[in-house]
């Protein structure tokens, strides 16, 4: 008769399956904890840029937005491009900075960003940047549901979209020198579909980053970087919504 508490790997084979189980349960419950942490910074960051932009935005002509990028000087250009400063150094140095830096430098990026995008107050109606965000919302909800629970292997598409994404940043400088309206309703279009596949794309390398950090005391910087990724293509995806259906405020 077997003994059903013998720790030897012939002793039941109904133990090992319950093991494996178990293991099984787990780890389910470590990725659902880990996505949740992911969504719950991405998700916050988005909102604290929003704060932040509207805050800074409040008055109209008479904010401080409208003094620093309609007045001029150096200003003006340390917001415009400190987010982007600030994505190379959390993605060239994560490896050298801890856990509790990775989250600071996030959030400092998150108000940074409401800073850089704070001229959308001045620009564009109430009723159009509600619009886009409640839709870029939706969408960016669906993907990201798709891109979690899809079996297809997304790498070849994120290489296509990646290519694409060269082409889009070269194509909207070129229209910075050409200012030509056909041309960047044609770069808004295909912007809105880049970062659309790369929600879906971003969300399956964000699962897939689980198993490899799993265990370690990488977790904490994959949460902060991938949060990063995906607020960023939320971020851009809203961005280009509003530019091809976003109303001029009155």
């Amino acid at each position: 008769m077997a003994n059903w508490s013998d720790p030897r790997p012939n002793a039941s084979p109904f133990q090992a399956r319950s093991a494996d189980a178990t293991q099984g349960v787990a780890f389910d419950a470590g990725l659902r904890s880990y996505m949740l942490s992911v969504y719950n910074y991405m998700t916050s960051g988005v909102l604290l840029t929003g704060i932040v932009a509207l805050a800074f935005a409040w008055g109209g002509i008479n904010s401080p937005a409208a003094q620093v990028y309609m007045g001029g000087g150096i200003l003006k250009y340390i917001l415009m491009f400190a987010p982007l400063a600030m994505v190379f150094a959390m993605s060239f140095g994560q490896a050298r900075m801890s856990t509790s830096t990775m989250q600071i430098m996030f959030w400092a990026f998150a108000v940074l960003m409401g800073l850089s995008l704070s001229t959308i107050f001045l620009v564009y109606s109430g009723t159009s940047i509600a619009g886009a965000f409640f839709a870029t919302a939706s969408g960016f909800a669906a993907l990201s549901l798709y891109g979690y629970t899809t079996k297809k292997d997304l790498s070849a598409l994120g290489t296509f979209l990646i290519i694409g994404l060269v082409g889009l940043i070269v194509a909207s400088l070129i229209n910075l020198f050409l200012q030509s309206g056909p041309l960047g309703l044609v770069i808004s279009a295909v912007g809105v579909l880049l970062f659309a596949g790369l929600t879906a794309y971003d969300t399956q390398k964000t699962k897939s980053l689980y198993f490899q950090v799993a265990g370690t005391d990488m977790v904490g910087k994959a949460v902060v970087m991938s949060a990063l990724t995906l607020y960023l293509d939320f971020i851009n995806m809203f961005l280009f919504v509003l530019r091809l259906f976003g109303s001029s405020r009155n």
